[in-house]
């Protein structure tokens, strides 16, 4: 944070957690800054511990969004959350949040991962235990010994939604051609390489997309929820900032559906489609300088 103070600031580059980081390491970055500053300036990051001027609900929001945008397509596919399974692979902020409230919702989880373990059960996961477990061990490994299953097989099990909520470029084309999945909720950034999304736009007809832009953008809005907070000195209670997320996902889905029906693409293509035109239209009006 110290080399990056030149290139950063509340109104220049405001910088929210990711892999790697966590609450703790937020409020670092956010302490260093105010400490050159001469002041506490609490919205330089987001995803800081609710103590430090974060907000309620930040780091379970991407898991949360993921979760809702699965029940919203479960509504379009006309499927019963109760009747369904899902497959969860990553069991990291994003990944246990949305198995858990997938679970919550009546889902079946029949299959996760982490980077140590895969476990997989067409009966179902005992996600509460699996809960206990990463409480006391904060990886999946030693869970149980007899589901135990082949990690690089359990993303082609069968299931009704399959969330990807790992790392970059784990489904490649011939996986993408083995999917085995009504939804595929990209929880993770870029999960699928270009050449798998041309398997997967030739199979839009067989397999909900819901694009990583849309499907995790939940830790995205709440930060900016945050950043506004910081910068009003007013925070919102935890239902309000749960609120104003699932409206914000709901607008964004209901537009993507939309776009890619009246132009006959794929969601992610549609998604980022309106991304580029926002910008193009507000540099348009703009003006010379942009």
């Amino acid at each position: 944070m110290q080399e990056m103070i030149p290139f950063v600031g509340p109104h220049t580059d405001v910088m929210a957690p990711d892999v790697g980081t966590n609450e703790q390491v937020m409020a670092w970055f956010m302490d260093t800054y105010s400490m050159y500053q001469g002041s506490t300036v609490t919205e330089v990051v987001t995803g800081k511990p609710v103590q430090c001027g974060g907000t309620a609900g930040r780091r379970e929001a991407t898991g949360r969004g993921v979760a809702h945008l699965v029940d919203r397509a479960m509504e379009k596919l006309a499927l019963t959350p109760s009747r369904c399974t899902a497959i969860v692979q990553g069991f990291g902020n994003v990944g246990s949040v949305a198995a858990a409230a997938m679970a919550e919702r009546g889902v079946k989880i029949v299959g996760i991962s982490d980077h140590t373990a895969a476990y997989y059960d067409p009966r179902g996961l005992d996600m509460a235990a699996v809960h206990r477990h990463m409480q006391q061990h904060r990886v999946l490994k030693g869970y149980s010994t007899e589901a135990l299953f082949d990690p690089a097989q359990l993303l082609s099990q069968r299931c009704d939604v399959l969330a990807p909520c790992a790392l970059e470029r784990v489904i490649e084309a011939p996986l993408a051609e083995r999917l085995d999945c009504r939804i595929l909720a990209e929880g993770a950034n870029g999960p699928t390489t270009p050449e798998a999304d041309r398997v997967l736009e030739r199979r839009r007809e067989q397999i909900f997309m819901i694009p990583d832009i849309l499907c995790n953008a939940g830790g995205v809005i709440v930060s900016y929820f945050e950043w506004v907070q910081d910068l009003q000195q007013f925070f919102w209670d935890e239902t309000e900032v749960n609120e104003r997320l699932y409206r914000a996902l709901d607008r964004s889905f209901e537009q993507v559906l939309r776009y890619a029906a009246d132009h006959g693409i794929s969601h992610r293509n549609a998604a980022l489609a309106i991304g580029v035109q926002t910008v193009w239209n507000a540099k348009k009006t703009r003006g010379l300088f942009p």
